[in-house]
């Protein structure tokens, strides 16, 4: 089987502090990618992005955690397989110009988010 993970996210409550640990760790690079009207924090390499970062709000409950982003055909088929399985949807869909992602958490709570290409985006 092919690497199932294609993208990773870290979910941080220090945006700073996690960008120094990992930089002096394995010498990884969080750069500012612009995003339309934005810019998005994204570990990137001479390929580019490959991971983004995301900073927690002060009153999110949730624990820092890596999210695995696993490629998918038939998003909403998937979603409702793991549905089936015993997952739980913790994200509901967010259509992005490049895919659709829908984040689930499998029957033990671990999370996953499942994404599926835009059709023009579609790598090989």
């Amino acid at each position: 089987m092919a690497q199932p993970f294609f993208f990773m996210d870290l979910r941080t409550g220090d945006l700073e502090v996690s960008r120094r640990f990992y930089g002096e760790l394995f010498g990884w690079t969080v750069a500012d990618v612009p995003a339309g009207p934005v810019t998005v924090p994204m570990f990137v390499d001479a390929d580019g992005p490959w991971g983004g970062v995301t900073q927690l709000a002060d009153d999110d409950d949730r624990r820092p955690q890596w999210i695995p982003y696993a490629l998918v055909t038939g998003l909403q088929d998937a979603v409702e397989r793991a549905t089936e399985l015993g997952a739980t949807i913790v994200r509901p869909r967010v259509d992005l110009p490049a895919g659709s992602v829908i984040v689930i958490e499998d029957p033990e709570g671990a999370t996953i988010a499942l994404w599926e290409h835009a059709p023009s985006a579609s790598r090989s």
